[in-house]
């Protein structure tokens, strides 16, 4: 799992350190741990990130950076590419840390004159780096937290717990504020399910089984379940809707991300595809069904020790592909009785949990 011996960044004259975050929900939970380090290492230091605009309230819930940097979208351009460079450069950061892995993000820091520019050697970049980790084949192989954790620690990073205790984090006013506002019944156990995913069809279960094990759930623990998603999940989510006989409140799209994460913290289960979603639900420890098709849950899987992978193993999976090319064995193998069984099981422990309090 060593990415190789490199030089290491130096724990004295380090007093502001940018840290390009991940463009995704999930990979930028993921880094979390990672974002840790750099911050024990360097406690005194002002610590910003910079990343787009629909992963910021990651970075503003649940770390503990100074300073979140907006990657607009103007700045998608070559000249916006400068034109940003030009403004970091007048914050004057003594050390990059490059938690992306595009060469764009090496581009721009060395653009912006900082002195020195960590990260990964991928994408062709390593010669615009400082302090370079070899990307090797064995670190791609691991879980993402351990691939961000040992990238940081091969700069010299001390080591952190890389278990996430995000719920510790949320404000329950907030939560409260966001119960009122979307679910009229609060009563009832709450069930998220977010029936939709990005990066193509192949991740995606079928809209007709979510809206049947809804059904089931709600015959037996008289759940209100709450359909959660993007503004691009709101068509699944509504013919989820649409096919289940009990009643579901379709929030795909009407919600911001902060108020989503609010949702699920409250959530007594979360059963989604592989998302960002699911990440922040397993980052926060809600009992949470992930169900993996086209993608690999060796590095992929959801944080937290009470997270349950739903897979079924076929020759092709995981291909990785946006649309399967064949007959979309990875998910049609995959049943409305194996996910209604896993989630009678992690409601079973829930409750065990709740009698031993």
């Amino acid at each position: 799992m060593k990415p190789g011996n490199i030089k290491k960044l130096p724990r004295d004259g380090i007093d502001k350190i940018l840290i390009r975050g991940t463009n995704w929900i999930g990979d930028a939970i993921l880094t979390l741990p990672a974002v840790a380090s750099i911050r024990a290492t360097y406690p005194q230091a002002h610590i910003a990130v910079l990343v787009k605009p629909w992963v910021a309230d990651i970075y503003k819930l649940f770390s503990s950076v100074d300073e979140v940097i907006i990657y607009e979208n103007k700045f998608d351009t070559p000249a916006g590419v400068f034109r940003l460079a030009r403004m970091l450069k007048g914050k004057k950061f003594d050390a990059a840390i490059l938690l992306q892995n595009a060469i764009e993000a090496a581009i721009i820091v060395l653009a912006a004159g900082i002195p020195l520019r960590a990260g990964y050697d991928s994408d062709a970049r390593g010669l615009l780096l400082t302090h370079r980790v070899h990307c090797t084949e064995e670190i791609r192989k691991v879980h993402q937290i351990d691939y961000y954790l040992e990238m940081v620690k091969a700069l010299g990073c001390v080591p952190v717990d890389r278990e996430m205790h995000l719920e510790s984090k949320i404000n329950p006013l907030d939560v409260q504020d966001s119960l009122r506002k979307f679910i009229p019944e609060t009563k009832k156990t709450v069930i998220g399910i977010a029936p939709g995913a990005t990066y193509g069809p192949a991740k995606r279960w079928f809209p007709d089984r979510f809206a049947e094990v809804a059904d089931k759930l709600n015959e037996h623990f008289s759940s209100q379940g709450i359909l959660l998603g993007g503004k691009a999940d709101w068509e699944t989510a509504q013919e989820v809707q649409k096919l289940a006989r009990t009643k579901l409140i379709n929030l795909a799209g009407k919600t911001t991300l902060r108020e989503a994460i609010y949702l699920i913290s409250q959530c007594r289960l979360f059963i989604s595809n592989d998302s960002g979603l699911m990440h922040i639900a397993g980052a926060l420890n809600i009992p949470t069904i992930a169900i993996f098709g086209s993608t690999n849950p060796v590095t992929t899987a959801p944080a937290g020790n009470k997270s349950t992978i739903v897979r079924r193993e076929v020759s092709c999976s995981p291909c990785l592909k946006e649309k399967c090319p064949t007959d979309f064995r990875c998910m049609k193998l995959i049943s409305v009785e194996d996910v209604f069984a896993a989630a009678q099981n992690l409601m079973r422990l829930a409750e065990n949990e709740r009698s031993e309090v």
